[in-house]
């Protein structure tokens, strides 16, 4: 039987749509302009909501082009977002990153970022946002000199320490739970 290539077209609509609907992401509810996530139903496993969540995301890589926003930060946004989503208060979610490598220049000032790429750090306002949440931000010292990223070029709130590893063994020390993508 042979359909009429309006009722096909109809049907694709229809199909498109609600595979559409199902792909949606959603903002928020803590970090607004970043990291967004989809809406997971009907899970086997499921979210623990009485307890405390702690992440620590171990962050070397960045993009090649100084204008995209690094998406390892991101994830960052993502974590604490779905949990949030998911019923968890931001009282127990506690979220740390270590930057370091090429990840580096990323978490410099506008200022600074300017003068050494020509445009506005892409990163700014997301760092911003995950400061104002309450996210720990730790610059390795040891890539700080490195790299030559200084701590006067740091967005304000970033902490320098003497190297990734102390800040990694440190927080694990505390319970943190290592993410590395």
């Amino acid at each position: 039987m042979k359909l009429p290539i309006c009722n096909l077209l109809f049907l694709g609509l229809i199909f498109s749509t609600t595979i559409g609907l199902s792909q949606t992401k959603s903002k928020g509810p803590i970090i607004m302009d970043f990291g967004e996530v989809f809406t997971i139903e009907n899970t086997d496993f499921k979210v623990d909501t009485s307890r405390s969540y702690k992440a620590v995301f171990d962050i070397m890589n960045s993009p090649e082009s100084n204008e995209d926003l690094n998406g390892s930060i991101e994830t960052a946004a993502r974590f604490l977002n779905m949990h949030a989503q998911s019923g968890l208060p931001i009282e127990q979610l506690s979220v740390a990153l270590v930057v370091h490598h090429n990840a580096s220049k990323d978490i410099i000032t506008n200022e600074a970022y300017q003068k050494r790429y020509g445009t506005n750090n892409p990163n700014q306002k997301l760092i911003q946002s995950l400061l104002d949440s309450g996210a720990q931000i730790i610059f390795c010292g040891q890539s700080s000199k490195a790299r030559d990223f200084p701590k006067n070029e740091l967005i304000e709130g970033v902490q320098l320490s003497l190297s990734a590893m102390t800040a990694l063994i440190q927080l694990q020390d505390e319970n943190y739970r290592l993410i590395k993508f």
